[in-house]
């Protein structure tokens, strides 16, 4: 057994169990295994109900048989049968001590390595270049980190990509403004979202400004090497303004992860040519279109996606099928994961089926669409500022730094330069974890008062739990010896025992659904555990020392699960508050 996961061992037992009841084959996963809240019940298994009617008896007596068959004396009090056909579990005492003692040791806290590692590519934030970040870019910035951190935790290769938008007949006005601005090495642009609208104005009105756009697409695609150059100058400034945001959040995002679409450009005409030979393609109104099987309008017309317009041009279905196409030919991905809203799921639906008729994605090479919805402001519309413009995504962050000041007692441990990077922990933490602890696929609202709040399921209710932890240890002013018994006399103890060994399944909940509320979820419930034990099991006036040293053994793992499970998220854990 891998240390930590009750749940799993559990399940190992019931599907033994099974097995020598009935001669039916289920995983550990398929036993139902879960943690109860019924009094006396610590799991309970729920397989009798799902498998009565396969095997033809009722769940009850499917219950039966498993509990007469369960080998786990050892582990388990006698378990109980309730309701329709419910197994309740209560672990033994000295079990759950061993269990949770042997976590001391373990860098990992129970948590496996998988046994499948497979080479992941995750395509997140994808900002603009020549505009700046806005709040529009935030949740796919933030989940697809907490996905680069979950998966590598596990055991993965994940390999991090961020699909600029970079190319295009935006970018010949662009150029042209730039020149007309003057440049050189020194050259730097204040603010990315005016300059993108000062061109936008000129080719709208100035005469003459647009032919001359015009004519720089034509140079920037033909690969002219001044243009080229004022190009990349034109990235390289906008990713001196994503850096400051990625810095700022804590994001591994650099450029060397950049594939903008101008990586994929050189590849678009083969992987045309590719999808013509396998026979995909059709012409429609002069356009080349593929129409992925099952995708109809409300007429039952057939949708297509376009590959080459009919002027000659390429759209974003060329780019994403190329996109599709190097990763797993050239760069030998197992997966592909896109972190992008929800309303583009259509879009990825057909690009996916488009893909497994062309054989780049089939059963080992698999892509995966995981949307996510719109963060809405008090009045629950898509949030804005107040004049009705969109938000500056670093303009909020360092208002959430700013905010964070205001939730900092007044008897706060730290002051200057370590308070202002405290301040930037607990306000970045907080914006990190209300995305995070939301369903994805669901809106939710934006709001400084709920997500600083120092109660309830925030991040920064989970801060002050582990700062509060480390505040009494060091106030005991030493540590328990390692070979210090653990002992779990108080129903505050074994809760908070219990707890600590679902992290495992916590986070593989979060990988395999790539939901990371499923973590934020269990760190929020680790929390409110902790308090419970806080308030009623004393640690620096425990009655004796063995009684002090089991209890500072649990507040040392309480404190690095907290803290391994925020990381997972991309927050910080202070040590004073």
């Amino acid at each position: 057994m891998l240390r930590g996961d009750v749940g799993l061992e559990l399940g190992q037992r019931v599907a033994r169990a099974l097995r020598a009841a009935l001669d039916v084959d289920i995983t550990a996963e398929e036993a139902l295994i879960r943690p109860s809240n019924r009094d006396g019940a610590d799991y309970q298994c729920n397989v009798a109900m799902s498998l009565a009617k396969k095997v033809g008896k009722n769940p009850r007596e499917v219950a039966t048989l498993i509990v007469e068959h369960l080998d786990a004396a050892d582990a388990i009090e006698t378990p109980e049968i309730a309701g329709p056909g419910f197994i309740n579990l209560r672990l033994r005492r000295e079990w759950l001590e061993a269990q949770t003692a042997g976590l001391l040791g373990d860098d990992r806290l129970g948590v496996p390595t998988t046994d499948e590692p497979r080479r992941i590519a995750i395509d997140y934030s994808s900002p603009n270049v020549a505009k700046e970040m806005h709040v529009g870019h935030l949740r796919s910035t933030i989940i697809g980190d907490a996905f680069c951190r979950l998966l590598t935790f596990a055991g993965h290769e994940v390999i991090p990509h961020n699909h600029l938008g970079d190319w295009g007949t935006p970018f010949g006005m662009l150029i042209e403004h730039l020149t007309d601005e003057g440049h050189g090495a020194d050259h730097e642009i204040s603010d990315l979202n005016a300059f993108y609208q000062q061109a936008r104005q000129k080719f709208d009105n100035e005469p003459g400004f647009a032919d001359r756009a015009r004519r720089r697409v034509v140079l920037l695609q033909g690969g002219d090497e001044h243009t080229l150059a004022l190009w990349h100058e034109l990235v390289a400034e906008s990713q001196r303004h994503f850096n400051q945001v990625y810095e700022l959040l804590g994001i591994g995002l650099s450029a060397e992860d950049n594939y903008g679409e101008s990586f994929y450009n050189p590849y678009l005409a083969d992987t045309i040519i590719e999808l013509q030979q396998k026979g995909l393609v059709e012409t429609s109104d002069g356009a080349l279109c593929v129409f992925p099987p099952g995708f109809t309008n409300r007429e039952g017309d057939r949708l297509p996606l376009i590959i080459r317009k009919s002027d000659g041009g390429y759209g974003y279905a060329t780019t994403d099928f190329a996109t599709a196409r190097y990763w797993v030919r050239e760069r030998k991905v197992d997966q592909l994961i896109y972190v992008v809203g929800s309303p583009q799921a259509q879009h990825f639906q057909m690009i996916f089926a488009t893909a497994k008729q062309a054989g780049w994605l089939d059963d080992a090479h698999t892509a995966v669409h995981t949307g996510f919805g719109t963060i809405l402001g008090a009045d629950g519309k898509t949030i804005r500022t107040r004049t009705g413009g969109t938000i500056k995504l670093i303009e909020l962050l360092n208002e959430a730094v700013e905010n964070s000041y205001k939730v900092m007692p007044e008897t706060s441990e730290v002051e200057g330069a370590e308070k202002d990077a405290l301040a930037r922990t607990i306000g970045l933490g907080a914006v990190k974890y209300a995305d995070l602890s939301n369903d994805r696929e669901k809106d939710y609202v934006f709001t400084w008062e709920k997500m600083l709040a120092t109660t309830g399921d925030t991040s920064v209710y989970i801060q002050y739990a582990n700062a509060r932890i480390l505040s009494i240890c060091r106030k005991v002013g030493r540590e328990a010896p390692a070979d210090a018994p653990l002992v779990l006399q108080e129903q505050a103890e074994r809760d908070l025992a219990l707890k600590l060994l679902q992290l495992p399944t916590a986070i593989q909940a979060a990988i395999d659904e790539l939901a990371p509320h499923k973590l934020t979820t269990y760190l929020f419930e680790t929390a409110t555990a902790f308090s419970t034990f806080y308030n009623q099991c004393p640690v620096a006036t425990a009655e004796t020392q063995e009684l002090q040293d089991s209890r500072l053994h649990l507040l040392t793992l309480t404190s690095r699960v907290l803290t391994l499970g925020l990381s997972l998220l991309g927050i910080g854990a202070p040590e004073k508050l």
